[in-house]
């Protein structure tokens, strides 16, 4: 299910919308703040990506002018990755058939006692990787 279901998601991203599983992700952490944009390292802790890994996905998404990156006035060693107008058209066109997709892959397959269990796994999987994650620091 790790790799099955990331690449049946990507596959029909890319069909429906031209958008990959990572530049959803992107632009998701984007529409998901008011103003439209993410401090860079900020992005990158919320997605888990290493800043390399980041850094190149953005200039392709840059490229393709669904984001654009800005000084952060206050420090000038920072910088924010904002959400553009095509950025946010592509998601509003991605979005519903992507909601319907993991609709159909996921949750029209299980029923309410199973997404229960299957809630309270990731519960205690989540818990405890939050629980190692703080004994590292």
């Amino acid at each position: 299910m790790n790799t099955e279901l990331p690449a049946a998601l990507h596959r029909q991203l890319q069909a429906d919308s031209e958008l990959s599983l990572p530049d959803y992700d992107v632009l998701v952490q984007l529409t998901d703040t008011a103003e439209g944009r993410v401090r860079v390292l900020d992005l990158a802790r919320a997605l888990r990506w290493e800043r390399s890994r980041l850094s190149h996905h953005l200039k392709r998404m840059e490229g393709r002018g669904l984001v654009r990156r800005e000084e952060v006035p206050a420090d000038g060693r920072g910088s924010y990755v904002v959400l553009t107008s095509e950025g946010r058209a592509a998601i509003e066109k991605a979005a519903p058939a992507h909601v319907r997709t993991v609709r159909s892959l996921i949750f029209d397959s299980v029923g309410a006692d199973e997404l229960a269990a299957l809630g309270a796994v990731v519960d205690k999987v989540l818990a405890r990787l939050e629980e190692e994650e703080r004994s590292r620091r």
